[in-house]
């Protein structure tokens, strides 16, 4: 086993018997409580190998959702509540004070399960039963639950002609973790109903392989567009997170996905630039494959490539997956990319949003993690994505279809 494989297993079983201390502290004496949470930490284990064993799972015919809603549905509110405990654990320190702290090992008050407070563990165990069913709620409810929010854009060089051109933008299907293909018909139809000019895709079409969009190729090819429908690669979609038996399968594997792109009838931009014309004038759409200012993701993306002879005063309109890319290469760049859009975060499909406030932990990870951002009269928008990866469901941060207008701001 790698050592990062190591340190993940460590890292949930510490959590595991850290969380354990809050039953015992309620639960004292009870027989059956350490048959049944460890027996749920058993699963939790059994889920995350049988995830990562694709010939296992085919055989045994476990869908890959299941095994990460195990894994979500038993282990993450453990660390909320192994948060809630070290909060615990560091007033008693505070209260024993430094020659307490010194004999921490010796105390028998401050050993596993001993001296902790009931109703801190009962009010640490409510937040975690609560966050379950938050949890389970959306999963079941939320998948399919898609947003259209409407977002107007100000850009300082659109041609007239161009005044008012509705974009459409979806971004993340991620087709290995959707299974209501009469559901994802019906936000297609929503899309289609809007009557957009544009229709832009911004990445991540599967989890790993490209199998995984079978199923919904008939249903996306339906997206409709006077001026068409354009898309990029993100980081899911060269394969990158799967174990392949040679380099060849990954490569196929790749030109399977850019092949359903045809067949979709997506015009898949791969470190280029197209022109869109209306009554004599142009504006640009241009496509970046996936490039990250964070060192874990793979870059393939060339914006020199994608942007090279477009002149200063047309209007550019950039599809890039990443928006660390924004900042990192795109503001500075000559060709004065007028607007990117983006996705990849999904808003880490848990947060909340209220009326002009929102907040998510992949903002401590990412600067521009949900919405529009504007600097220097360009501007970013990062959609939240239409699918789910990892957690099965979104709580507070929904699947997201983004119309865009646009005007001209002379």
């Amino acid at each position: 086993m790698h050592t990062r494989g190591i340190f993940f297993f460590s890292f949930i079983l510490a959590i595991e018997l850290y969380a354990y201390q809050a039953l015992i502290t309620v639960f004292r004496g009870s027989n059956i409580l350490p048959f049944f949470y460890f027996g749920g930490t058993a699963l939790i284990f059994l889920s995350i190998l049988l995830y990562f064993n694709l010939k296992l799972q085919e055989k045994i015919k476990i869908p890959r959702q299941l095994l990460m809603a195990v894994f979500f549905l038993l282990f993450i509110p453990k660390i909320f509540t192994s948060l809630l405990l070290i909060l615990e654990d560091a007033v008693r320190l505070i209260k024993l004070g430094v020659n307490g702290v010194t004999s921490l090992l010796g105390n028998s008050e401050l050993l596993f399960g001993t001296g902790r407070s009931e109703i801190w563990s009962i009010i640490t165990l409510s937040i975690a039963a609560v966050l379950t069913l938050t949890f389970v709620y959306g999963a079941i409810f939320n998948v399919y639950n898609y947003k259209i929010r409407n977002v107007p854009v100000k850009l300082l060089k659109l041609p007239k002609s161009f005044n008012g051109l509705k974009v459409v933008q979806i971004s993340d299907i991620h087709s290995g973790s959707l299974s209501d293909t009469k559901a994802v018909q019906k936000a297609v139809d929503k899309i289609n109903g809007l009557k957009p000019d544009l229709i832009f895709f911004t990445g991540d079409l599967v989890n790993n392989i490209a199998a995984e969009a079978l199923d919904f190729v008939e249903i996306f090819a339906q997206l409709k567009a006077e001026h068409g429908v354009y898309s990029i690669l993100g980081n899911h979609d060269y394969g990158d997170y799967m174990l392949w038996s040679n380099p060849e399968d990954k490569i196929a594997n790749l030109e399977t996905l850019k092949d359903l792109h045809k067949q979709m009838r997506w015009r898949l931009l791969l470190n280029e630039h197209v022109h869109i014309e209306k009554d004599g004038e142009k504006i640009v759409v241009a496509g970046v494959e996936n490039w990250s200012a964070r060192g874990r993701f793979h870059t393939y993306g060339k914006l020199e490539n994608a942007l090279q002879g477009i002149e200063d005063a047309f209007t550019v309109l950039l599809l890039s997956h990443d928006p660390s890319h924004w900042e990192a290469e795109i503001l500075d760049h000559p060709a004065k990319v007028d607007i990117t859009f983006s996705g990849h975060t999904h808003g880490m499909q848990f947060g909340f949003e209220f009326m002009n406030i929102k907040w998510s932990p992949v903002k401590y990870f990412y600067k521009q993690w949900a919405g529009l951002y504007s600097k220097k009269e360009q501007h970013l928008y990062v959609n939240r994505g239409f699918g789910v990866i990892g957690y099965p469901g979104r709580v507070g941060i929904l699947p997201e279809i983004t119309l865009f207008t646009l005007h001209s701001s002379n």
